[in-house]
Formats: C-alpha cells, structure tokens, sequence
C-alpha cells in the first residue's frame, strides 16, 4: 500500500508556509536593525514614483478673515520601476523525513515540520543577505544584482550628479571635521522638506581603521573607547563631527561562488536616520494564482510533490525594490 506524502494537509498550504518563513527571524541585517528601509507592500508588479520638484515656501501670518496664501505647483515627473523576482528552490527527500531520529536524541522520530522548518530557515536566511546587498546598493544610489550587474541607478533615474567627499585621510593634517560639516551640510540642503534625526555612515573596515587613526581624529576616538562602556551602547558607532561612523563587513558569495563586499574597500557611506518617506521597500505579490492583485509579502513559500512521490518540491520567492526617494541625501566618502 503506498504511503501518502505526508505534506497533503493544511498546515503545508501556500498561506502556512508563507506565514511561516516571514515568522522566522532575520537573521542577517544591519539594514533591518537600522530600520531605514520600512516595507511597503504593493499590488502589483511595476511601481511609479512621482517626483515634484515644488518650492517649500513659509506661510506668512495674516490678519483675521483674510483669504489663505496659494500653494504653487511644481513640475512633475514620473519615473516606472519593475520590482525585482527572485525565486530560490530547495527539495525535501523521503529520507529526510522516513525513519530518521531527531538530532541529538535516541529513538525519537524526525518529525515533518522539523524538517521543513530547517529548509525554510536556511532558505530564508539567503533571501535575508540577499535583501540587505538590495538595500545597500539603494543607500549607495546604485542597486546591484547578485552577479554585480546594475538594476537601477537612482542617480541616473532621477537625473541628479552622485555626491563624493574626499577626506584625505593619508594626509594627517587634513582637517577631518570640515569634511564632516560639509558632508552635513549637502544633506541638509537636499532633505527639500524632509525631516532627519541625525547622518549614519557605514564604512568599510579600511576608512574606519584609517579614520579612527587619524591624527585629528585619533585623540577623539580614544575618549569615546574609554566613556562608551560607562554611557553608551558599544554597538552603536563613533560618532564625530556629527556624524557616526561604524565599521561594516557585509559580504556574500553569488551562485557562481564569487565573494562580493558589500561597501569597498577604502570607502563609506553616509545617509540621513530618522526619514519619514525617503527611505522604502516595495514588496510585490507573488506569481501565483491565489496572490494575484494581494499585497505583497516580504518571503512566500510554497511546495508541491515530486514526479511519482520522489520528495517535495520546496519553491521561495521574494520580490522587493528597495528605494531611495532621494539620492541626493546620499553621499560616498573616499579616503585617499
């Protein structure tokens, strides 16, 4: 008598799985932990944004009865983005849930969910480090592929020039601190109405080493090691000249087994906290009949029978953009 695949039940349904795998943590991140790039389901596909290049005038006060000022209309452009698809498959075996005893037990039965949870976690931790080079790439201005291609170039996309700073760090009589105000002060001016709470710059271990060694800096730095334990989160950065800078080795290696870094060597990257709309990440539904016209879900899951029983098919996909509103808040430091 042939067994019955023991994944015909609810609780392996599309809906289960897919709630399953989002309840998972996310186990890689800083983007995640720094939350600058809060989710935005969508129903579809393809996204327009529209860009008003309006005046932010102040409103004068007015004496009592009298008519209201007029707001005046900018030019409007609108821009199309296709949200990126990107399937992952696994397969679970019959042997992985036939007759197999739990890890670090006797006697005790694999059970099925156990071996699914696994399958899911591992598969959602690639779609996790996938994200997180999406949403460096949107704080760097250019969004990249896993291969290291180009999606979108925001710069390109909304017509502006990339902001550079070169901080001289080999010279040990730059002044360190004027490069921060100016780095300040770009960022200020292009906000164009939006609010922030403070700059954050993410830098390779090579800006960060010779940063935090500078002669300038150096003294700053020793003072900040030696009150941070008493006041502060240690996690938390260096912070000078009005900007916290933190050390950031994000890397990972593509299908074809090539490592990427995330930030390159001897730069960093500074981008305002605490927006209310520059920062985002569209999620788009999946291409299943049951999601059509849904809102998006950040991870979906799905899985279906081998050819003749031999295993279950385990299929993931995740489709998000993440999205810079405005590069020109966005600024690359060199040091060199």
């Amino acid at each position: 008598m042939p067994m019955n695949n023991p994944f015909h039940t609810p609780a392996f349904s599309m809906a289960a799985l897919t709630a399953a795998i989002n309840i998972l943590p996310n186990r890689y991140g800083r983007m995640e932990a720094l939350n600058i790039f809060p989710a935005r389901p969508v129903r579809l596909r393809q996204i327009i944004v529209e860009e008003q290049n309006g005046v932010l005038n102040l409103l004068p006060a007015l004496p009592p009865g009298s008519p209201g000022t007029v707001g005046r209309r900018g030019k409007r452009a609108m821009r199309s983005f296709v949200i990126p698809h990107i399937p992952h498959d696994d397969v679970v075996l019959p042997e992985e849930v036939q007759g197999v005893r739990a890890f670090g037990t006797e006697s005790e039965a694999e059970t099925v969910a156990g071996v699914m949870a696994r399958h899911l976690e591992t598969m959602r931790n690639k779609h996790s480090i996938t994200l997180e080079h999406l949403r460096m790439g949107a704080l760097k201005g250019v969004i990249l592929d896993a291969d290291g291609s180009t999606i979108y170039d925001l710069y390109d996309e909304f017509d502006i020039g990339a902001k550079t700073v070169n901080f001289e760090l080999t010279n040990a009589g730059t002044n360190v601190k004027a490069k921060c105000t100016e780095v300040l002060g770009h960022v200020e001016e292009n906000l164009k109405g939006e609010f922030m709470t403070g700059i954050h710059c993410l830098c390779s271990p090579e800006f960060f080493e010779k940063l935090t060694g500078h002669a300038k800096v150096e003294k700053a730095f020793e003072n900040w090691q030696q009150g941070i334990v008493l006041i502060n989160d240690m996690r938390s950065g260096f912070t000078y000249g009005g900007i916290t800078f933190e050390e950031y080795r994000g890397q990972a290696t593509d299908a074809n087994g090539t490592s990427r870094r995330f930030i390159a060597a001897g730069e960093a990257h500074c981008f305002p906290l605490g927006t209310v709309d520059t920062f985002g990440t569209y999620f788009a539904p999946a291409d299943f009949n049951e999601t059509a016209n849904t809102l998006g879900q950040p991870v979906y899951a799905k899985q279906e029978p081998r050819k003749f029983d031999r295993g279950t098919d385990l299929h993931t996909q995740s489709n998000p953009l993440p999205m810079c509103h405005r590069p020109g808040v966005l600024v690359k430091l060199t040091m060199s």
